[in-house]
């Protein structure tokens, strides 16, 4: 793999919530959520670009506003094909290499991310991530790295609801002769962790880990948020109920209703 690529970090995020409406702009130790995002991202040096991808929706004005308002770039895209607009936010932005990451996940670890890009480029992989297929560190650490290539192919091919609506099915259910696809892992499994935010709970839960470790200009890693809940195991218990990845099974029983309608 050509190192002089373009590396280019994509946040999708939008306002829009069912069980958590405008989450991007809540405040988290003095700043919205969607800028703790960004910040922590950039902290990858590796990376040469950071977009955040939203949609067209008005909804999307002041997260639009806010991004521009610190000198983030932003693309506006389809609201319910994220595929296709991380498709279109990477050609745009002419990216070589496609780094995945969610608007929700506030704990985004910049050593992670690192560590993911290069064992893609060190690997000449397909496809990189921390989290498929089983994935080992905590739901809100997910990193994804990907070939423009790759993506131009799951974008022409991906049919499915699900494929459409999560950006990287159709690559990883297709990892058997297609896709070069490998994973990161912790040395323990500590995937029953719950570090992202979709529910009220959540936004508590990542309020208090923030009110003890945040500071200014200093971005706190993964091990210092294990340490605190270790010793402060209440914490996390806050939002310890919830099923990781609950979005995407939504989608695959859409994917099901969707395949009967047909039928």
């Amino acid at each position: 793999m050509n190192t002089n690529n373009k590396i280019v970090a994509i946040i999708q995020a939008r306002m829009e919530s069912t069980r958590l409406p405008g989450k991007m702009m809540k405040n988290i130790s003095g700043k919205p959520l969607i800028q703790h995002v960004i910040e922590r991202v950039q902290h990858c040096k590796i990376i040469n670009e950071v977009i955040v991808a939203t949609t067209e929706e008005p909804k999307d004005n002041l997260l639009v506003a806010c991004c521009r308002g610190f000198n983030i770039k932003v693309y506006r895209g389809n609201k319910e094909d994220v595929l296709e607009r991380y498709y279109q936010c990477a050609k745009l932005f002419d990216a070589d290499i496609i780094v995945r990451i969610t608007g929700d996940c506030p704990f985004t670890d910049p050593d992670i991310i690192e560590e993911t890009i290069n064992h893609f480029l060190e690997h000449d992989c397909d496809y990189v991530s921390t989290s498929y297929p089983y994935p080992t560190f905590p739901d809100g650490l997910d990193v994804e790295v990907f070939s423009f290539n790759t993506l131009k192919i799951a974008r022409n091919r991906a049919r499915l609801l699900s494929e459409r609506e999560h950006v990287t099915p159709y690559i990883w259910k297709n990892k058997s002769g297609r896709f070069k696809i490998e994973t990161i892992r912790y040395e323990r499994n500590l995937s029953n962790k719950r570090w992202t935010i979709d529910e009220e709970i959540d936004l508590q839960f990542v309020r208090n880990v923030f009110y003890a470790l945040y500071q200014e200009e200093y971005i706190f890693k993964f091990l210092e948020i294990l340490e605190y809940l270790k010793s402060n195991p209440e914490v996390e218990k806050i939002n310890s109920g919830i099923m990781r990845n609950e979005g995407y099974q939504k989608s695959l029983l859409l994917d099901r209703n969707d395949n009967a309608i047909k039928a």
